[in-house]
């Protein structure tokens, strides 16, 4: 990994999930067995699959509160 990308950050927050059972929701609020069930089946290619897999490990360390910030700044 290259150092902090704080856009990825700002993308959990921001970014909804495009299909599935919780379509539009945002990938931040995603239930962790949701992202669990990927990591068992396999993430997505390419944007989605690393912000759902980050999403993973921010969830499963407890990191959820680093981005209550980010929520509540303006778009």
């Amino acid at each position: 990994m290259e150092g902090l990308q704080p856009q990825i950050l700002e993308d959990l927050v921001r970014v909804r999930m495009p299909f599935g059972k919780y379509k539009d929701r945002l990938i931040c609020d995603l239930p962790v067995s949701y992202l669990e069930w990927f990591a068992n089946k396999g993430f997505p290619q390419g944007k989605l699959g690393m912000l759902l897999s980050t999403m993973l490990v921010i969830k499963s360390n407890g990191l959820d509160y680093l981005l209550a910030p980010l929520k509540r700044k303006p778009k």
